[in-house]
């Protein structure tokens, strides 16, 4: 077999593996990651018949959705009033589950964050799911945030984390995510601890 030949086929076969790696992690695991084994975990959106496996295979007792309908954004933010609907009675009918929604844009405000704490402050809350639409944007600022004040984690340490690779990412260098979580200070900080 000619050197080409082979060239040719190891790129093909790493080619299929990526290739099935993102058809699996987007559409059949929705993105799901674990952030803190037993603590947090996050992912894109799960269909309301698939939400109770998740919830019973890693313990989970609260849902905090990202999302909110109407923000006309239809690539980062296309979610529907009945999509949220639908979790939230899906969620409802999960003995023990709470259901909460802090719909944020891709960088969270003051009030995202008060709510977010709230809930991440209360023990009784955990294990936590953080999830946007695709899983890969405000549920992983929400993640990164997590290990900011609850892991002490470097606002740094935990932008460069966000995304594999963080390079060209929506939270590399420049992006508002990444100048947001470059620029974060930690409510330690904020306290002068």
């Amino acid at each position: 077999m000619r050197l080409r030949t082979k060239i040719g086929l190891v790129l093909l076969t790493v080619a299929l593996i990526a290739t099935g790696k993102y058809v699996y992690d987007r559409h059949i695991n929705h993105n799901f990651m674990t952030i803190t084994e037993g603590k947090v975990y996050k992912s894109g959106v799960i269909p309301p018949d698939e939400i109770k496996d998740y919830v019973e295979e890693y313990g989970i007792k609260s849902i905090v959705d990202l999302r909110f309908p109407g923000t006309g954004d239809t690539i980062n933010n296309p979610e529907l009033p009945q999509e949220l609907i639908a979790e939230r009675d899906a969620v409802a009918k999960i003995k023990g589950v709470k259901y909460f929604n802090n719909g944020s844009d891709q960088v969270p405000n003051e009030e995202n964050l008060k709510t977010f704490f709230a809930i991440m402050d209360d023990s009784t809350n955990y294990p936590v799911l953080l999830h946007c639409y695709h899983g890969i944007g405000r549920a992983q600022m929400y993640s990164a945030l997590y290990r900011i004040e609850y892991e002490g984690w470097t606002p740094d340490e935990a932008r460069k984390k966000a995304a594999f690779p963080v390079q060209f990412s929506s939270f590399d260098h420049g992006t508002p995510k990444g100048e947001y979580l470059k620029n974060y200070k930690p409510r330690r900080a904020q306290r002068g601890e």
